[in-house]
């Protein structure tokens, strides 16, 4: 299937070359021993339910895995006997289903995911049911060579409730030869009956070290020193790191430390200029970065409150900021607690069109109040 350039990828990520498109998997060595072993041992299983946080690199196991697969021959039982068994999933990027994958051009491969909503403006929230009915099109045609085809869908959590309960009836008659890669974020969404007709690959957050290799593949060059802050800041996720370079988010971080350095006294002035920037339909993505990010350093400073350990900074003055904070003996408790109610609380004020600046200024001013309590007790 070829891709329309005139239709964005939902699920391309900006700045970042597209899961198709990328060579190395970085952190996964499991899953990926855990598949060639399956395949050695000629019981691979039909259906594989790739699940983790987003950004991991779901998608691009998945990509290599329909990789291996496409450009591994199949035993003919000719006069030479089998080849010897594969010991990598790793294909060469100038084999020729490698070129054709990433052109999507290749006959043998289908890609779900979603398409243009009624009105054709723009992409549909959800993948329909059309969408599944152009997969059994493709299921019902023979392939070329009488080979193994693969499907990947990206994301399940995606489907409607109609298409979900297509792709469920395909995966309880599947085609012979067909092996199909469902990508989910929240598999406890899914249909329990699509999480039992498949084998689950599951995947985790990607050490410091795997996700700076991972950014360095992707965008060519990464300082060491961002690399590790990144690395703290996204959880392991490339993909949360791409949006955090997308949106600036480390000096944001690094912005929102400083102003949080001047508690128990804030710098109103400052917080203001850092709220106001969020306003408007330009800031909306600002706004959900600027609440992501006071949210984790909540988190960070609970965490290093409760268990007495500071984390690695991800900006100058966090540790000495962090360890300030937290050295009072209810000072765990009373930061998790905010955690809690905190940024639901601003991402409902916000869904119901309250003004984001007065939002985020409220989520600052209930910092100070938590730290004057504490500096008080």
């Amino acid at each position: 299937m070829a891709a329309d350039p005139d239709i964005p990828e939902p699920d391309r990520i900006e700045g970042a070359p597209h899961p198709r498109e990328t060579v190395q998997v970085y952190g996964h060595r499991a899953a990926e021993a855990e598949f060639l072993r399956a395949f050695t041992s000629g019981r691979l299983h039909h259906g594989w339910l790739i699940t983790g946080p987003r950004g991991v690199g779901k998608a691009t196991l998945a990509w290599k895995l329909a990789r291996f697969l496409l450009a591994t021959p199949m035993e003919d039982g000719g006069l030479f006997g089998a080849p010897p068994p594969p010991t990598s999933l790793d294909i060469p990027a100038d084999h020729p289903v490698a070129r054709h994958m990433r052109a999507l051009a290749e006959p043998r491969l289908f890609l779900v995911r979603r398409g243009l909503n009624d009105k054709e403006t723009g992409l549909s929230a959800v993948i329909r049911v059309d969408e599944v009915r152009e997969l059994k099109n493709f299921l019902n045609l023979s392939a070329v060579d009488g080979g193994r085809r693969a499907v990947i869908v990206d994301c399940a959590d995606e489907m409607n409730p109609n298409a979900a309960n297509a792709v469920l009836k395909i995966l309880e008659e599947p085609p012979k030869n067909v092996t199909f890669f469902l990508i989910s974020h929240q598999p406890f969404r899914l249909l329990p009956t699509i999480r039992s007709r498949c084998r689950e690959l599951r995947l985790t957050p990607l050490s410091p070290a795997d996700l700076a290799d991972a950014l360095i593949q992707a965008s060519g060059e990464t300082d060491p020193e961002e690399a590790a802050a990144l690395a703290e800041l996204a959880g392991g996720s490339v993909g949360e790191a791409f949006r955090l370079t997308n949106l600036d988010g480390l000096p944001l971080y690094g912005q929102l430390v400083a102003l949080l350095g001047t508690l128990p006294r804030l710098d109103r002035a400052r917080a203001l200029s850092i709220a106001e920037s969020a306003a408007g339909k330009a800031g909306e993505a600002r706004f959900d970065l600027v609440v992501t990010l006071i949210d984790l350093f909540l988190a960070r400073l609970a965490r290093a409150a409760a268990l007495r350990q500071l984390p690695i900074e991800a900006a100058k003055g966090e540790a000495d900021l962090i360890t300030r904070l937290s050295s009072h003996p209810m000072a765990a408790q009373s930061w998790a607690e905010l955690a809690q109610s905190l940024s639901q609380r601003a991402r409902r004020g916000k869904a119901v069109n309250l003004d984001p600046a007065a939002l985020l200024m409220d989520m600052v001013l209930k910092l100070e109040e938590t730290a004057g309590s504490l500096a008080h007790r």
